[in-house]
């Protein structure tokens, strides 16, 4: 069975070294944030596939019906984890395209720089610390 904790990791990669002076969003900053996640994307493709796989196996009419419920209730489990994954790659798709555009790596409230180690954190972020902090919570007051 594939498991859901991982699928939301990021491979490891080599945190990006900074030169001094360099200017922030560089091409070889775009270029290394574009194969963390490609390398993502691709992760969260391969487990989609795994899924799959797994329940075209798997699937059996068993005839206990306990059985049947403890599979569907396993299958259910793992839908739900690759439909979250499915709306992460929609957000990897659009990251990837603000890449493209040279408009990654910028809050999208204030326009400061989101930073490098954020980014190598979350690199789908498009708040930086302050403002995500903010609308966390704003969301919380409003119980949204």
């Amino acid at each position: 069975m594939p498991q859901d904790n991982k699928a939301f990791a990021i491979t490891t990669f080599t945190p990006y070294v900074e030169k001094v002076g360099e200017e922030y969003m560089n091409v070889e900053q775009r270029k290394h944030f574009s194969m963390i996640l490609a390398r993502w994307k691709q992760e969260l493709m391969e487990e989609v596939d795994r899924t799959k796989e797994h329940m075209q196996s798997e699937a059996n009419n068993a005839a206990d019906p306990s059985d049947r419920a403890s599979q569907e209730e396993e299958f259910s489990l793992e839908l739900r984890a690759r439909d979250r994954e499915r709306k992460l790659i929609k957000k990897i798709n659009k990251t990837l395209e603000l890449i493209e555009k040279d408009d990654y790596g910028f809050c999208e409230e204030c326009g400061v720089e989101i930073g490098i180690r954020r980014l190598e954190a979350r690199p789908t972020a498009n708040l930086c610390i302050d403002c995500k902090t903010l609308a966390e919570i704003k969301e919380r007051q409003l119980g949204v």
